[in-house]
């Protein structure tokens, strides 16, 4: 059953404050946008380019700055931070997916494991020797965890995670289906032989995955284990669907990383950094504290400094593309024929 809340009891768990007391009675029932929102669903408000969709609103209330107040008639909430004020009202209402405490019958679990009586165990669960769990640990049907692997208490392995041999995982994080953790990276070398044939000669991984405590990692993405030294995810590293972290990387805490990024191994990401989609790091590579790189980007050398940095060109329509990528390739040839001229004409003001 989905909660139903008045907007005094909202501020009551949360805080804020509200703008009009007559308002407080007004019944919640679900989160949603302005746009699309109905009768019994409060939206949140953070931007005046969007006034039109507040107008024209069907949600019961909103939540919003107070200095927005008096762009609406409807019932508000009014904190400094509405759309993470939104976020934690969407938890009030969130239908969790019930796990049952227990062991599935069809699980696997190696007779060194001791399950605590608080953990769920779906079903066709594979368990290796000398896992250790914590407390209220849910394991989705389907999960692997490979020997030696360690999870911290409240940690929660949706469906079809596989987590490999040593991997460490703190408490209160969540691994989204398909995730696949501490993973061999890519590491070869190259070997010659004397007749010139070449191959490749693969370097085992003998690091881990260190994963601290409240971290997300999204569906079917992967973090590889390090090949000498591990590969940690600090604290609150949120991760989103599709990222391929590579083996050595060590992300910064509070780290958020949308779908699609790829980070090369040995790469160190700081804290409170915010890489947009699709965004490549190469590696060894460092990145300072506070940065955010654009969706897009290609990040080819250290950055040192906080800030917003992007390396991406708008794009056009395909003849236009051809042609800017043509002037580009010309640049090198232009600059030179510039510096000659400014020669040219360096020497003919000397000799006036």
């Amino acid at each position: 059953m989905h909660n139903i809340l008045t907007l005094q009891q909202i501020v009551d768990k949360l805080g804020g404050s509200l703008s009009d007391e007559q308002g407080n009675a007004i019944r919640i029932a679900r989160v949603g946008s302005l746009a699309f929102a109905e009768s019994g669903a409060i939206g949140f408000f953070n931007n005046t380019k969007y006034t039109q969709q507040l107008n024209e609103t069907k949600a019961s209330a909103v939540i919003l700055k107070p200095e927005h107040a008096a762009l609406t008639s409807l019932p508000a909430i009014l904190t400094e931070h509405p759309y993470a004020y939104f976020a934690k009202v969407s938890q009030l209402f969130q239908v969790e997916n019930e796990a049952i405490k227990g062991v599935h019958p069809t699980a696997s679990i190696d007779s060194s494991v001791t399950i605590p009586s608080t953990c769920s165990i779906g079903a066709h669960v594979s368990i290796s020797r000398n896992v250790r769990l914590g407390n209220h640990v849910i394991i989705g049907a389907g999960c692997v965890l490979e020997q030696g692997v360690v999870v911290g208490n409240h940690s929660i392995l949706e469906a079809n995670v596989t987590i490999k041999h040593g991997t460490q995982i703190g408490q209160h994080c969540h691994f989204f289906s398909g995730s696949v953790i501490g993973n061999d990276g890519f590491g070869y070398a190259e070997e010659v032989s004397s007749n010139g044939d070449q191959s490749w000669v693969k370097i085992p991984q003998v690091g881990r995955v260190i994963i601290h405590d409240d971290v997300d990692v999204g569906s079917n993405t992967t973090v590889d284990r390090g090949a000498i030294d591990d590969t940690v995810i600090e604290q609150g590293v949120k991760i989103d669907n599709l990222v391929q972290i590579a083996h050595n990387c060590r992300i910064g805490a509070h780290t958020v990383i949308a779908g699609c990024v790829g980070i090369a191994g040995s790469a160190v990401i700081g804290r409170y950094c915010k890489i947009g989609g699709a965004a490549m790091v190469l590696g060894h590579l460092k990145v300072a504290d506070h940065v955010t790189i654009s969706p897009g980007s290609m990040i080819t050398r250290s950055i040192k400094q906080a800030g917003t940095y992007t390396a991406l060109m708008p794009f056009q329509k395909h003849d236009g593309w051809l042609k800017t990528a043509a002037n580009i390739r010309h640049l090198g040839q232009l600059t030179t024929r510039i510096k000659a001229l400014e020669n040219a004409l360096s020497a003919l003001e000397s000799k006036k």
